[in-house]
């Protein structure tokens, strides 16, 4: 054998070094197994009874503490690349164990030491892997120690699963629950614990988000507490600031709700030789046994939880259809639909007149290949049409039909649960006559035994079946509602209005009480904008809303407006006009309020009839005028004016006035001379002179 080493071992492996690699798996064996790594050690003397001098063996020992199947060991990581550089003679290991236990790290050193004609030894001997026969010898006795890892693997899983099927597993419990010394699970007895984690619970179902709690948590400066994994300070308690990590792990963790869980994760190893954890679905969770230990909450919150947790992160997924109500005015966020595209809608705000006013658009395919907006809906109109259905559809007399046909739907649970109870109970009548006819069968006779003990166990499988189906079933059900339910829920319908109008009411809990009706909204903006309200029970309802005034248009006065101005042309000025439109409650295109610059402007824009010139079509006269036709000063016209015996209209604001002629005017024998008291009662008739306004 000595003799056939030394053939290996050529003078050409003798000029390069001697390697020898040291390994243990983990520290405890580096403390406890001395002896192994002793005779790991002791190789180096067979390195120089081979013929390397001492001074060319190099030891390499930095994986001590370090699994074999672990990809990132820099010992081994270092052996490689000497070896690769033709720097190696010889490689040395206790045993194959000892360099590798996965195949990939062990097939690719066989490769590499073929290729620069380098030698591998272990207690049974020396081996040239660039033989066939040493090659195939090698790379069994790497199949057979990885073989080995996974049967040790095996074993210690084995009896950790089966400890796990019963719940009695004792794994790290999350920060508020601790073991007892008998190892029953309770609740920590530090009482400022239990309440930061009920405090928690209670502020994630009053705000409904993560984010939220963690808002809540840092306005009320709480400290919160975790335990130590790790280090000098490995499980003791430290308080901080909580976290949005810390949050989603106390919500996620089934512990909290008494159940005992094993499997939530598994280990999975990537394609570069890395390992991360997957999280797996419930279904193939390995253990759930609710109601295992004390909890802070019961299953039905921690169910409920989840399923919000799962609607806040729709708005992270593919789809991006929900998202969790938050402290924006817009009613329907998170919530809509772009009805040509069918992707999910964001919101924008704006300020108008000191107010968020919210807008639906549809950037997607902007933002990923640059193209222009699908749609951009104004949602200010959507969102008061859409609360109008939902304070319509709330109403007592849909809630009655609602619970009518709850009992309709219950009454049909009932009979069905008395069918899957009778399937049950046949199912435990078969499973008892096959325990009788295997009782009663000779045990000598092993033939007949046999096949009526399987017998047996497949309809006590059956039996099993049969009842876990009817548990499901029955909890999935709905329960009847009893009086107090009902007219709590009748109840509800009455001061919904009222809830839903208070200027008290959160913008965040209108949007919460939404999420409990509708299930979407679906919006397309073509002629008109139509919404499509999709309903949680599956109804539906479209509305038709006009398409929104652009800004120009938001600030015409209306075509009623200018009619009534046009009217009141004929008997007012200006600023009399102001005044009446005002008084009856017309409002202008821009502004609170008429005046009379607003009129003015108005008169023009609209090319109405000036007031002068309507006047002067009924045959009024100017000042100058009516003094020509009287033979008389202008003055003479102002006084007979404020006495009465003349009727003027102002045809401006500023005191600038047309003058109606008598009816008969006589012309005067001398220049200057003054009209008598009766001549003017004559020619100006008493009734046309009631109700005539004067100009001052």
């Amino acid at each position: 054998m000595l003799n056939d080493h030394h053939q290996k071992v050529q003078a050409s492996h003798l000029k390069r070094n001697a390697y020898l690699y040291v390994r243990q798996s983990t520290l405890r064996q580096v403390f406890e197994n001395t002896e192994s790594t002793k005779r790991q050690y002791g190789l180096r003397q067979r390195a120089v009874a081979l013929g390397w001098a001492d001074e060319r063996v190099i030891v390499i020992d930095t994986d001590l503490g370090q699994s074999g199947a672990a990809t990132d060991r820099e010992g081994f990581q270092r052996l490689v690349a000497e070896v690769g550089m033709g720097h190696a003679g010889i490689v040395l290991g206790l045993e194959v164990s000892r360099l590798a236990r996965n195949s990939m790290d062990w097939h690719r050193l066989l490769e590499i030491c073929a290729l620069t004609s380098t030698l591998i030894c272990d207690e049974d001997g020396v081996y040239d892997p660039a033989h066939f026969n040493d090659r195939l010898l090698l790379g069994l006795k790497g199949t057979m120690s990885e073989a080995e890892l996974h049967v040790l693997r095996a074993r210690l899983q084995g009896g950790i699963l089966n400890k796990a099927r019963r719940g009695e597993l004792e794994m790290r419990p999350p920060v508020g629950l601790i073991y007892t010394s008998d190892g029953t699970l309770v609740l920590d007895p530090d009482q400022q614990v239990q309440h930061c984690l009920r405090w928690l619970f209670a502020a994630f179902a009053r705000t409904g988000s993560a984010c939220a709690t963690v808002k809540a948590a840092r306005d009320e400066k709480l400290a919160f507490p975790r335990r130590c994994a790790k280090g000098p300070h490995k499980g003791e308690l430290l308080w901080g600031s909580l976290t949005h990590d810390q949050v989603l792990r106390v919500l996620h963790s089934p512990r909290y709700a008494g159940a005992f869980v094993y499997g939530r994760c598994h280990t999975v190893r990537t394609i570069d030789g890395r390992t991360r954890l997957r999280r797996m679905p419930r279904d193939e969770w390995v253990t759930l046994i609710p109601g295992n230990h004390a909890g802070y909450i019961s299953w039905d919150e921690f169910e409920l939880n989840q399923h919000r947790l799962h609607a806040n992160a729709q708005a992270m997924g593919t789809d991006r259809r929900r998202g969790p109500p938050r402290e924006g005015p817009a009613l329907l966020q998170g919530m809509v639909l772009c009805g040509r595209c069918g992707q999910r809608m964001t919101v924008r705000y704006h300020d108008r007149h000191g107010q968020l006013c919210p807008d639906y658009i549809c950037q997607r395919e902007r933002i990923k290949h640059g193209q222009a907006v699908c749609q951009h809906v104004p949602g200010t109109g959507i969102d008061q049409a859409v609360a109008a259905v939902l304070i319509e559809a709330v109403n007592p007399v849909a809630l009655e039909v609602s619970l009518v046909v709850q009992q309709e739907l219950q009454s049909r649970f009932e009979e069905a649960d008395r069918m899957r109870h009778a399937n049950v109970e046949r199912a435990q009548y078969e499973c008892e006559l096959a325990q009788r006819r295997y009782m009663r069968v000779d045990p000598d006779n092993r033939l007949v035994a046999d096949s009526l003990e399987a017998d047996w166990n497949e309809k006590l499988r059956a039996l099993g079946d049969a009842r876990e189906e009817y548990t499901r079933r029955r909890d999935e059900d709905a329960r009847l509602l009893t009086d107090e339910q009902r007219k709590a829920i009748v109840q509800l319908a009455t001061d919904f209005p009222r809830l839903w109008n208070d200027p008290g009411t959160l913008d965040r809990d209108r949007k919460r009480m939404v999420r409990l009706l509708v299930e979407d909204v679906t919006l397309n903006r073509d002629d008109k904008i139509t919404i499509h309200i999709r309903f949680k029970g599956g109804a539906r309802k479209s509305l038709h809303l006009p398409l929104p005034k652009c800004s120009w248009q938001q600030r015409v006065t209306p075509t009623a407006v200018v009619q009534e101005i046009d009217h009141l042309l004929d008997e007012h000025t200006t600023a009399q006009i102001a005044d009446v439109l005002n008084a009856r409650g017309f409002a202008p295109g821009a502004g609170s309020a008429f005046n009379t610059r607003m009129i003015a402007r108005l008169a023009r824009d609209y090319h109405l009839k000036p007031r002068y010139d309507r006047l002067r079509e009924r045959g009024m006269l100017t000042l100058q005028e009516m003094a020509d036709a009287l033979h008389v000063t202008p003055h003479t016209v102002k006084i007979w004016l404020r006495r009465g015996l003349l009727r003027g209209h102002a045809y401006s604001d500023k005191n600038e006035s047309l003058y109606e002629p008598p009816g008969d005017l006589a012309p005067r024998k001398k220049p200057g001379a003054k009209l008598s008291q009766r001549r003017l009662e004559a020619t100006v008739p008493p009734e046309r002179t009631e109700g005539v306004q004067y100009a001052t």
